[in-house]
């Protein structure tokens, strides 16, 4: 038995784990560089803003799909081929929306780009099940530390490359990533057997179920999403606010304040240093209410660059705190379940997502910039609001 342990888990070199943080980082970003290209692609097509909100809409419908489908393969099928089949498919997406003659074709492409980039849900568990028992927690922190950083520089990086040589190539660029990736993966990546016997339609039917038994996730998820729909309602409308009066600023500086999220993103280790001294949920407030202010902050000042920097670190803030302190609550229940509890919350977060693009674009087509801050401010009330309503029965 120990044998067939060891055999499961070969100890991942330095070099291995610094690559696969450097594939959740690109991975990721594929989801974000549409952010401070929309204006762009809505002069591309002739279309209003409120219609090419679509492409991002879509793009995060399309994540939790792919979140809900393929992430639970990971427990029934060898990881590694799992993940240079989904490297593969993300390069066709991405392929698929550079050369999008349309805005419904790219729409489309936008969702199969984002169902097939689930990779850096597979690769923290991949490498967490490789890693020595030792060295588990670093290994993770490194991977999620890429990731984070795809995040945040995705939007700086479209902003500068579309800028530069248009949209399509931004796409273009992502694909030829992906492919080469792909290629690397197979070739140095160790092999990783499936770690569950379960039937993948058993896997499935069992998240419903959980999701219903387990209250600490059904809030954390519910808390996710409202909070993740306030987030994307910014991000999505942010270019289109920075190129009117009195700013007139294009996607250059749109992609800049992915920089400025760094500051709010620094947080994330003094989040979870407090939530150990306190508790997880008592952060999740502090996340909701910094978001709040955050929002504030746009409504009052949004018509100032300093004012939108300011809100910007505000809300980065609160969506890191929220974010890590709800993972935190949901991986303190039973170590079995975190696959499936993983994906019960992913799906919610990014479904909540979606909803605040859709949002956020329509909000912005019918009453500008204050409409906006009224969609994100209503989902961060109504976050507030469960939380404030399931503080008496959990402290989790």
């Amino acid at each position: 038995m120990p044998e067939a342990s060891s055999t499961q888990r070969p100890v991942l070199s330095n070099t291995t784990v610094w690559l696969l943080s450097a594939v959740g980082a690109l991975a990721v970003a594929n989801l974000y560089y549409s952010q401070p290209l929309l204006a762009d692609i809505a002069r591309y097509f002739r279309v209003p803003a409120s219609r090419v909100g679509i492409v991002s809409t879509l793009t995060q419908v399309g994540y939790a799909v792919g979140i809900l489908l393929f992430v639970p393969l990971s427990d029934v099928r060898e990881r590694r081929g799992l993940i240079v089949v989904m490297l593969g498919a993300v390069a066709v997406a991405l392929t698929g929306v550079a050369l999008a003659p349309s805005l419904g074709w790219l729409a489309a492409a936008s969702f199969a780009m984002g169902a097939t980039t689930v990779v850096p849900q597979l690769i923290v568990p991949f490498a967490a099940g490789l890693a020595a028992p030792g060295s588990r927690g670093r290994v993770v922190g490194l991977v999620m530390s890429g990731i984070l950083i795809g995040v945040l520089g995705a939007r700086t990086v479209s902003g500068v490359v579309g800028s530069a040589l248009g949209w399509r190539a931004m796409f273009g660029l992502a694909a030829g990533l992906m492919l080469a990736l792909s290629l690397w993966a197979g070739r140095r990546l160790p092999h990783a057997p499936p770690a569950a016997s379960l039937r993948y339609g058993q896997l499935l039917r069992s998240l419903l179920p959980l999701a219903r038994g387990e209250p600490v996730l059904r809030e954390a998820a519910i808390l996710a999403g409202l909070g993740f729909a306030a987030f994307s309602a910014f991000w999505t409308t942010l270019v289109f606010r920075l190129e009117t009066p009195p700013l007139h600023y294009g996607a250059r500086t749109a992609g800049g304040f992915g920089l400025v999220g760094i500051v709010g993103a620094l947080t994330a280790p003094f989040v979870g240093r407090l939530s150990e001294r306190r508790s997880p949920r008592t952060t999740v407030g502090v996340g909701i209410g910094v978001g709040i202010a955050a929002y504030l902050c746009f409504f009052l000042a949004g018509s100032t660059l300093a004012g939108l920097v300011v809100g910007v670190i505000l809300l980065d803030a609160g969506a890191q705190t929220t974010g890590v302190s709800n993972q935190a609550r949901i991986y303190g229940l039973p170590a079995e379940l975190h696959g499936r509890l993983n994906t019960v919350y992913m799906v919610a977060y990014f479904v909540g997502g979606a909803l605040g693009s859709l949002l956020g674009a329509w909000a912005w087509g019918r009453w500008g910039w204050e409409g906006v801050c009224g969609v994100g401010l209503g989902m961060l009330l109504a976050a507030l609001g469960v939380y404030l309503a399931g503080s008496r029965k959990l402290t989790a």
